[in-house]
């Protein structure tokens, strides 16, 4: 990733929960904390942003449950542990603590569960619980807008150093690192002022993007959320269970799903396998091991630098490192182990 007369390789910015879930999180309990709410529920895949509302509902008095996919809960146990230690009560989804949960679990006792479930038993929480409101960490606006002070904070630290990203890269689950890291560099895109290509990178396990329908649909399993205008693959699918815990989501934000739509966006889709060696070659060269989610957006900047070298062009490519895998060696061990 050098750039024309510079080196820079990657902005670095460090959070204590290893992602950048945190910026939606602190606002999101800080809110409820003013309007007088006491506990707060939400689901998690990896445990990314389970981990950050924990932090952030020790920081206001919240109590914060988290509903944590099954598979992950069981791939990613110091997730847990780091969740626990920040307050949060941890239950595995499908979960007996609700009536959507249990009737899961009767149907399959061995239910690897899926983001759409965790987000169906923590809004029927909510929605069975007093004083109590469900928080959401991708998807809906307001956590995307969030997130966008990681695109700002990008571009004004380019601006110190006079240059301007030729392509923005970022994985893509629900939306909102991808949001995070290109929405302040759109919106020069759409005002016509920059020729900016965006690329987002999803596995092909949960294709929502290249191969999901653009049209309305519940954003949980159950069917408990408003119907959302996005791209999916159906409230009711189940994705295999991948490493890349927090890509595991049937749908995509709403703002995102209208920019792929448009052609603004372009949608890519990498199989595990190519995404963890692409994990392990950014961690023998920068020394940084990156989440498996990170790892789709680090494959598609290899794919580009590759290209721009063959095609002899000097290009800017900013991406979004929005998690380290240091609590995901689970999957490294399998993929070094030849089990992926």
């Amino acid at each position: 990733m050098n750039t024309r007369k510079h080196n820079l390789k990657y902005l670095k910015l460090t959070t204590p929960t290893g992602s950048h879930k945190i910026n939606t999180a602190l606002a999101q309990a800080y809110y409820a904390f003013r309007e007088g709410i006491t506990r707060l529920t939400t689901g998690t895949g990896a445990g990314q942003w389970g981990s950050a509302l924990s932090l952030a509902g020790s920081m206001f008095g919240l109590k914060i449950t988290v509903y944590m996919v099954r598979i992950s809960y069981l791939q990613k146990p110091y997730r847990k542990t780091v969740m626990e230690l920040y307050g949060a009560e941890i239950y595995p989804s499908p979960s007996e603590k609700t009536e959507i949960g249990r009737k899961l679990l009767l149907e399959n006792p061995d239910h690897p569960g899926s983001l759409g479930i965790a987000i169906s038993e923590a809004i029927w929480d909510a929605m069975n619980s007093v004083n109590t409101k469900y928080s959401l960490g991708s998807v809906l606006n307001h956590v995307l807008l969030h997130q966008t002070i990681i695109g700002l904070e990008a571009k004004k630290q380019l601006e110190e150093i006079g240059v301007y990203p030729d392509m923005v890269i970022g994985c893509v689950g629900g939306g909102s690192n991808f949001a995070g890291i290109t929405y302040p560099f759109i919106r020069d895109r759409l005002k016509n002022s920059s020729n900016t290509k965006f690329v987002a990178v999803e596995p092909e396990a949960a294709p929502s993007m290249t191969r999901g329908e653009y049209r309305y649909d519940y954003g949980d399993s159950a069917g408990l959320t408003p119907l959302i205008k996005m791209y999916t693959l159906g409230y009711k699918y189940i994705p295999p269970p991948i490493h890349a815990g927090g890509l595991r989501y049937h749908g995509l934000a709403p703002s995102l799903s209208i920019l792929v739509k448009h052609g603004i966006v372009e949608p890519r889709a990498y199989p595990q396998k190519q995404v963890f060696e692409a994990g392990r070659v950014f961690a023998r060269i920068e020394g940084i091991i990156p989440a498996p989610e990170s790892a789709h957006a680090v494959k598609a900047v290899i794919d580009e630098a590759i290209k721009a070298r063959r095609e002899n062009k000097e290009k800017i490519i900013l991406f979004n490192l929005s998690g380290h895998g240091l609590l995901d060696l689970k999957g490294y061990r399998d993929f070094l182990d030849g089990k992926i």
